[in-house]
């Protein structure tokens, strides 16, 4: 709570997002008064120091259900014409519990299973009801649940598979703090 990233909004692009969202059926409020979430400003602090970079941020849906998500991506689409950067910011691991555990073998296999699961899925050649199918059941891949007891960390991901509609590429598959993590660009 004492970091502070004064990056500046964007009133104009939020509008043109909330009418997008709510022309196909999202309800959409716009918040004036809360600040970035750390999905947010932790990227853009390491890229955009100076925090010069109009910046806002998308909530993820109530529900948590990912066909929604991609949906949203979906809709989110049109804005890839405007000279904008998006980014779907969360964790290929996010189980609080066994991350602070002690390095086991166990929690190793089993990140690196889901991790493996993630590649296919986002990086290889499926078509794209393949890999949407697979996103909207995510929790059938190896270890998902233990990987990820809740899915919050893991929507910005289909939010970015539904805006590129494309197989993505690995930028990033390296261990963080004990747990591999990987990061996609589209």
């Amino acid at each position: 709570y004492t970091i502070n990233f004064p990056a500046p909004g964007n009133p104009e692009l939020a509008d043109k997002i909330a009418a997008l969202l709510d022309a196909q059926g999202f309800k959409s409020h716009i918040d004036n008064d809360r600040g970035f979430d750390h999905g947010l400003f932790i990227p853009l602090m390491m890229m955009y120091p100076d925090a010069d970079i109009p910046s806002l941020q998308i909530s993820l849906l109530r529900g948590l259900d990912p066909a929604a998500h991609i949906k949203l991506g979906k809709v989110l689409r049109e804005l890839l014409t405007e000279n904008i950067l998006i980014i779907g910011s969360g964790f290929s691991f996010h189980n609080l519990g066994a991350f602070f555990k002690p390095n086991t073998k166990q929690s190793n296999h089993a990140n690196d299973e889901f991790q493996n699961w993630l590649i296919e899925t986002c990086a290889t050649n499926l078509s794209s009801i393949e890999r949407e199918d697979r996103l909207i059941n995510w929790y059938k891949a190896p270890y998902a649940r233990y990987c990820h007891p809740r899915e919050e960390h893991l929507l910005p991901l289909h939010v970015c598979a539904g805006i590129a509609d494309q197989n993505a590429s690995v930028i990033f598959d390296d261990y963080i703090f004990r747990k591999r993590a990987v990061a996609f660009m589209w």
